[in-house]
């Protein structure tokens, strides 16, 4: 039975996180046996914003892969790739230029909050306008079915499924429109309570030593309340309870949970339950990524293998836009 195909990436923009762990990575590695799964680095879309430093972004890039196959990502299974490596997207990139509405990318909800945000930098580009297209062009050009993301994130893969439609108004019924594949992202707070988050400096990475994870856990806020070890809390209040929620059993959450409010535990209990929880996931992406660090040139060739596979793909989708569009010259 032919499977549906998946398709996702993410920037090269930085260290990877354990919010990107719970948040994506487990998912993917979950979707790998069911569908046909499409992973890719996309370097092409850190550069809209990040055009200034490309060494970052190369360097980030190789991080990247190594936590995509060091979190489980089987390259024997998905196809993993990066974003550069296969042109056809620059090309259907261009050819969906062409045919959508300046309007239409004007309009995106991220295009003025991004703007906003990254008010410091220089982003009037066409790159930056363009994100989306391009982003089209990634899931289009291999006829993805579905899109793994977040109930926030739905809105943005409106506009992928609006060109698709207009394709296919213009032209023939080709490019099946892409859904969301709809995922439960919890949220994963930082070591300051807020949101996990590189730009927030309060991420554990999983790049991040023992040491350091440990360090980064024993700082964290509990519930404001608990003043001395004899205070009863609400262990809904401090971020550390958020963590158990994630990484740590019902048992233990519940003991966590009856203690903190009984004062039968302090916080430093709390966070050792923790800490041992969040080591026992770390422990095999560590051993991968150090297995990995070692061996760039089994890199090099998981992203050359990856990135010729999806480069036959996408040439086959091509084949049949260039036709469409009437850029099939025969003598």
């Amino acid at each position: 039975m032919v499977k549906e195909i998946v398709l996702s990436g993410m920037q090269p923009s930085g260290k990877l996180h354990l919010g990107n762990l719970v948040g994506a990575l487990r998912n993917w590695v979950n979707l790998q046996d069911k569908y046909e799964c499409y992973y890719f680095i996309a370097d092409w879309h850190a550069l809209t914003t990040g055009y200034t430093n490309p060494d970052i972004i190369k360097e980030n890039c190789k991080d990247l892969l190594i936590n995509f196959i060091a979190a489980g990502l089987n390259p024997n299974t998905s196809t993993i790739f990066i974003q550069s490596m296969v042109p056809q997207h620059a090309e259907l990139h261009l050819l969906l230029s062409m045919i959508t509405p300046l309007g239409w990318l004007e309009r995106v909800p991220t295009f003025k909050e991004k703007q906003e945000e990254l008010a410091g930098r220089d982003i009037s580009t066409y790159g930056f306008l363009g994100y989306p297209l391009l982003q089209t062009a990634d899931i289009i050009i291999y006829r993805a079915k579905y899109v793994p993301v977040g109930i926030d994130q739905v809105p943005h893969l409106e506009i992928s499924r609006e060109i698709a439609r207009r394709f296919n108004y213009l032209y023939k019924d080709f490019f099946p429109e892409p859904e969301a594949l709809l995922t439960e992202f919890p949220k994963v707070p930082g070591v300051d309570g807020r949101k996990m988050s590189k730009s927030y400096d309060n991420a554990i990475y999983l790049s991040d030593p023992p040491e350091i994870v440990e360090k980064k856990i024993k700082t964290m806020m509990t519930d404001p309340a608990r003043k001395r070890r004899t205070d009863k809390g609400n262990p809904e209040l401090s971020p550390v309870f958020q963590l158990h929620k994630i990484f740590s059993s019902l048992q233990e959450i519940e003991s966590i949970s009856k203690g903190c409010k009984t004062a039968e535990i302090g916080c430093l209990d709390c966070k050792a339950v923790l800490l041992k929880n969040i080591f026992s996931a770390l422990e095999p992406i560590w051993q991968r990524r150090s297995s990995l660090i070692e061996k760039p040139q089994e890199l090099y060739e998981i992203a050359l293998l990856g990135s010729k596979k999806a480069s036959e793909k996408a040439e086959e989708t091509l084949e049949v836009v260039r036709e469409l569009m009437g850029l099939r010259y025969k003598v």
